[in-house]
This record gives structure tokens, sequence and C-alpha cells, in this order.
């Protein structure tokens, strides 16, 4: 198995895995979940970016902002930062409210590398 292969299979677990408690009626510990989950999902989604711009494309790429240029567009990267701060009750509650869109991010991401892997 190559390393972009076993990366996009952990990024695939870590998307169901977010999914799976954003599923789940919210509450303190449903919303901390969720986070930490997210900031999981985020640096797989990252590593399998870097792993297929490098083995796929050949491209060097040694940064998530780099890397997530549409990402970071779309807010993801600093939403991922942000993400280490739920301590702070109002902020957990931002966040928690876009991670269904987050989600959906990732879905089509992993779906696009699968696709581009498999096309060589």
């Amino acid at each position: 198995m190559t390393k972009i292969e076993a990366l996009s299979q952990q990024f695939e677990r870590a998307i169901l895995r977010l999914d799976e408690v954003l599923r789940l009626e919210k509450n303190e510990f449903m919303r901390d979940s969720a986070i930490k989950r997210f900031e999981i999902t985020f640096d797989l989604s990252w590593k399998a970016v870097k792993a297929y711009l490098e083995e796929i494309k050949g491209v060097p790429c040694a940064s998530p902002k780099g890397c997530f240029r549409e990402a970071y567009r779309q807010g993801m990267t600093d939403l991922r930062n942000q993400a280490v701060h739920i301590y702070k009750e109002e902020l957990a509650e931002q966040i928690y409210r876009v991670l269904p869109r987050a989600l959906s991010y990732f879905q089509r991401l992993s779906s696009k590398l699968n696709k581009n892997a498999s096309c060589g």
C-alpha cells in the first residue's frame, strides 16, 4: 500500500467519524468531540493532499496553506487554528455551527483525491 493510499483511507475514516458525531444530538460533550474530530480530519486531509501532490504530481508541498489555497480562501485553515481554543464557549459554538460545511468540503476533497489518484 502506498503512502497516499494509507493516508486516503485514514482520511476517509476520519470523515466518517466526523459525520457520525455531527449526527448525534448536540450537547457540550458532542460539540467538543466534533471539534476535535474536525482537527484530526483537517490534519489528515492536509497530509493526504501533500502525499498526492508529491507522489502523483511531483510537486513539493511544504505547508497546509500552500496545499490548501482553496481551503484557505474558504476559511478552513483559520477554522482549524481556532479549533484549539474550544475552552472559549462562544468560539466553540461558532466553530460547531460551520462543521457541517467543513464536512462537505472534506467529502468532496476525498472524492477528488481518490478519483485523481486512480487516474495517475
